[in-house]
This record gives structure tokens, C-alpha cells and sequence, in this order.
């Protein structure tokens, strides 16, 4: 019989998985943007070499993580 305890730990082991996955995802891109998807703005270089793959302006990308419609 499966106690709650168990249960818990097959769950967390679960949502450990998916998230591997999901950040494994998010990595494939080496390539970062020369200019802001959202506002246009040429993305800083030093953004670019040290956040690979952006895609946003460091403004942008603070909207964007506080969830306001950009």
C-alpha cells in the first residue's frame, strides 16, 4: 500500500523531470538577438555574449518576468 509520503516523492520526482526537460529546452539557442523582439531597441552586446540565446531587452525581459503585457 502506497502511503502519502511515497505519493509525495513520485510527484516531486515527476515535476524534477519535467522541469529538466523544459530548461534542456530553453538552452538549444546559441544565437541571442541583435535587437528586442517586443520594443525594437538594439539589444547591448554585453547582454547578448552573457544571456545566450535573448531575445529582449533587459526592460523588456523584467516586464516580461512580472507578467505585464509588454
Amino acid at each position: 500500500m502506497t502511503d502519502i509520503i511515497d505519493k509525495a516523492q513520485e510527484n516531486e520526482e515527476i515535476f524534477l523531470a519535467e522541469a529538466l526537460y523544459r530548461q534542456a529546452e530553453k538552452n538549444t539557442a546559441t544565437v541571442s538577438n541583435y535587437y528586442c523582439d517586443d520594443c525594437g531597441e538594439p539589444i547591448p552586446e554585453a547582454r547578448r555574449h552573457a544571456v545566450i540565446g535573448c531575445t529582449r531587452c533587459v526592460v523588456c525581459q523584467e516586464y516580461f518576468e512580472k507578467g505585464f503585457p509588454g
